[in-house]
């Protein structure tokens, strides 16, 4: 994890995913990145190891359903700990928050508050595709 974990902070990206020697580097802020890779190359994410700048509830479901084995997160919401957890994957972090905010700083990220009450991965999952879909 440490090499991954340098990858993070010596370059501009936000998440860096290592699995079967291939390296790849993502660089958008959200759960963008995440999302893309799991529909549409969700075999990198399987057995993968993650080291991500900022991870709340939603990235956190959508690294469970990919299968990711090890996550490193500079910060991670407690609802993210929480539910990797609850899932049995290894994670470290540099903080916990309680919650994620959204980018103006003035309340949960929009995926935190979607997400917060839902139980399943299909479910949160299910609110991630919305969001997504509502972006577009």
């Amino acid at each position: 994890m440490d090499s991954l974990i340098e990858i993070l902070h010596s370059s501009a990206c936000s998440c860096v995913v290592r699995n079967k020697g291939r390296v790849e580097r993502y660089y958008n802020r959200g759960v963008k990145d995440l999302y893309t890779l799991y529909t549409a190359d969700s075999q990198l994410l399987s057995g993968a190891d993650v080291a991500d700048k900022v991870v709340g509830r939603a990235a956190a479901a959508i690294m469970i359903l990919g299968g990711v084995r090890r996550v490193y997160a500079d910060t991670i919401s407690q609802l993210a700990l929480e539910l990797f957890a609850q899932n049995n994957v290894e994670i470290s972090y540099n903080q916990v928050v309680p919650y994620i905010i959204n980018r103006a700083k003035t309340d949960l990220c929009p995926l935190e508050r979607a997400t917060k009450d839902l139980e399943s991965l299909e479910d949160i999952f299910a609110a991630i595709e919305a969001f997504v879909s509502s972006l577009a």
